[in-house]
């Protein structure tokens, strides 16, 4: 893909983040893990793509995400909280990485009509200006609840009582990649030459990716040559720092992704690292440092293990599509009224593209975890898929 044509700001944001990563490389005595690189091109204070201030969701951003699509994403989901809050008696509402706020604006506003409020709506968000922005996108859509709305840099104390809830959070997360060849296996760090920052191959350097490969692929040899892919060596920390801290609640948690056998099969032989500027999509992480996404499917497979050796039992893993059908959906279209041929035609637009397989509906997951809590969730009677993991 040729480099698209760029302001002059996000030029020199570009060139500021590609020396921050040259110094780091020569920090590193040359090659930096691509995990940390990563890291640095999201969310490097004031320069990473989540934390640089430059818009990023919507129709003027580079993706769209499902709450933006439709209301109708909200609404369901909603529902699904309605009865977690429920059972758990009141509780907290926890969304970490909240965006552009859109679904916390709707998700309180859904949760209002059903007298289901929570005590407190956190949202745990790193970025100023996306903080800034949740801000502005509450402030203009549900003003009177504002007051119930907080902010936070880090997870809870323990002893949180409540759901936490995010959506599209866990693809942003910073991968190990890995590769096979000459029979062995190679770990990616990232170079400096004169043409720029590449990918620099080398023989295994992190012990726990040479333990997950391990688990993997008992017999390596059966791995053909030029195979690559990557993990996410990040997530079984996090979900302990989160069970370390929940001492009664559900977390659920929606992005896109597969089974481990799915994502780790042979025909899938060059992984699922994507990059997204301007809504085009492209696989080169080196391209836009600072100004392009970059992203890796969830392997819904480890986030399960991870998840029960950690404390939680795994209460659903369904399509976002059965998901959004069994918490009401159906319902949600009944209230539109085919008098307002535009918001109705709006709104069907909207469903068709959260739950047609060939958009979201089967692409992205939803997975629940419980702990303290009885497992059996509305959102997964229909379909609930957790054999397949």
């Amino acid at each position: 893909m040729n480099p698209p044509v760029l302001t002059e700001d996000e030029t020199q944001l570009v060139a500021a983040m590609r020396r921050l990563v040259a110094d780091e490389i020569g920090a590193a005595a040359g090659a930096l893990p691509f995990d940390r690189y990563m890291e640095l091109a999201l969310y490097a204070p004031g320069l990473g793509y989540y934390v640089n201030g430059r818009r990023k969701f919507g129709e003027a951003g580079d993706f769209v995400t499902a709450p933006e699509v439709s209301a109708v994403f909200s609404k369901c989901l909603a529902a699904q909280l309605h009865e977690c809050l429920d059972r758990l008696g009141g509780g907290e509402l926890l969304e970490v990485g909240a965006g552009s706020g859109r679904m916390a604006a709707d998700l309180l506003s859904a949760l209002e009509q059903r007298d289901a409020l929570p005590v407190r709506y956190t949202i745990l968000e790193l970025s100023p200006s996306l903080q800034a922005t949740q801000r502005e996108t509450l402030q203009a859509s549900v003003p009177h609840l504002l007051s119930r709305v907080a902010w936070v840099q880090r997870l809870p104390d323990p002893g949180f009582r409540g759901v936490l809830v995010a959506n599209e959070l866990l693809d942003a997360m910073p991968v190990h990649r890995f590769r096979r060849a000459d029979g062995l296996w190679q770990e990616s760090s990232v170079g400096l030459d004169g043409n720029g920052l590449h990918d620099s191959w080398g023989t295994l350097r992190s012990v726990a990716l040479a333990e997950a490969l391990n688990v993997l692929w008992s017999d390596p040899d059966q791995v053909e040559e030029g195979y690559e892919s990557e993990i996410n060596l990040r997530l079984a920390p996090w979900l302990k720092a989160v069970s370390e801290r929940m001492h009664q609640g559900y977390v659920v948690l929606i992005d896109y992704g597969y089974t481990g056998r799915e994502y780790y099969h042979p025909e899938r032989r060059q992984g699922t690292l994507m990059c997204h500027f301007r809504h085009l999509a492209y696989s080169d992480p080196y391209l836009l440092p600072g100004l392009q996404d970059i992203t890796a499917n969830v392997d819904f497979s480890a986030l399960a293990a991870a998840a029960t050796a950690n404390g939680f039992e795994l209460a659903g893993y369904t399509t976002q599509a059965h998901f959004l059908i069994d918490n009401g959906l159906d319902q949600v279209i009944a209230g539109s009224d085919p008098g307002e041929p535009r918001a109705h035609l709006q709104l069907m637009q909207g469903v068709k593209r959260l739950t047609l397989p060939g958009e979201m509906g089967e692409r992205f997951k939803v997975m629940a975890l419980a702990r303290g809590v009885p497992a059996g969730l509305q959102g997964f009677r229909s379909r609930d898929f957790r054999a397949r993991l």
